[in-house]
């Protein structure tokens, strides 16, 4: 199966919700009207991500998004969304990312938390938000995906458990902030470039990552969006602090050919009930 896979980075206006809907919306009708099947959107699009106290005021039940991002668009055909939000749900707050179906039947497909909060340099995400606690792997209509919003890529243990769960595509929307100035690229950015030609190629999945951009409380996002194919090339890459649609066409046949050249994931996958047994026991 082939299809397109889009990423979408743009600069949210913080706190503004409705305006950052209507971006998304425009986005999303956007890729319908050019045969993009699935687009995916960076991490906190909706609110912007330095809120810290405002997070609640800025929180949202899932179908709540869904429903206001549906009445936005006007679509004959079915297209896929990853949106980065802030979720109430439950009487917590959670920095989650929707996956979201529009058009004929559309609806919500899953919500994933962010498991690994950063707490470092200038992130405090575990003052206000609670922790995921749930792997992010799930079946859509374009084939398994598995999500992983910004940090949780930076744990190499979530990209095995979510290929030894069969994902095909990692989704990886991201919010961060530029930093490391002495190389040729954006210290940042180059590593999430090393980590996801690293998790594409050791595992033969596509990864699409979704950098926010802009400028919250001084801080300037990076930018720099990317689609990996299944070895580990890259297929498409956003500029730097600019806004930018992305595109990449996605071969499923691909991840049969990268996986058979390098079938790491068929050993992880037989290798499980041993590496249970090492964690138990460590």
């Amino acid at each position: 199966m082939r299809f397109p896979l889009a990423v979408a980075q743009f600069a949210p206006e913080k706190t503004r919700i409705d305006a950052n809907l209507d971006r998304i919306a425009e986005i999303i009708q956007q890729c319908s009207a050019e045969g993009v099947e699935l687009v995916a959107f960076p991490e906190a699009i909706v609110s912007g991500y330095f809120l810290e106290g405002g997070v609640l005021e800025c929180s949202l039940e899932a179908e709540e998004l869904w429903e206001r991002l549906a009445k936005r668009l006007n679509l004959s055909r079915s297209i896929d969304a990853l949106v980065g939000f802030y979720e109430v749900s439950g009487g917590n707050l959670y920095n989650s990312a929707a996956y979201l179906q529009f058009g004929p039947g559309g609806k919500v497909i899953h919500i994933y938390r962010k498991f690994f909060l950063a707490t470092y340099g200038v992130f405090d995400d575990e003052r206000f938000t609670t922790r995921g606690r749930e792997l992010g792997v799930f079946d859509s209509r374009l084939g398994r995906m598995a999500v992983l919003i910004c940090e949780d890529v930076w744990h190499s243990i979530l990209s095995s458990l979510a290929a030894a769960r069969g994902a095909h595509f990692f989704l990886v929307p991201s919010a961060s902030p530029a930093r490391g100035f002495e190389g040729e690229l954006i210290g940042n950015l180059e590593r999430y470039g090393r980590m996801l030609r690293a998790v594409s190629d050791e595992h033969g999945v596509y990864c699409a990552n979704a950098q926010l951009i802009g400028f919250e409380g001084g801080k300037g996002f990076v930018g720099g969006s990317s689609i990996v194919d299944p070895l580990g090339r890259t297929l498409a890459m956003g500029p730097m602090g600019e806004e930018a649609l992305v595109i990449g066409e996605v071969d499923t046949d691909l991840i049969e050919i990268a996986r058979s050249q390098l079938p790491l994931t068929a050993d992880l996958q037989t290798a499980w009930s041993d590496i249970k047994r090492i964690v138990a026991e460590s």
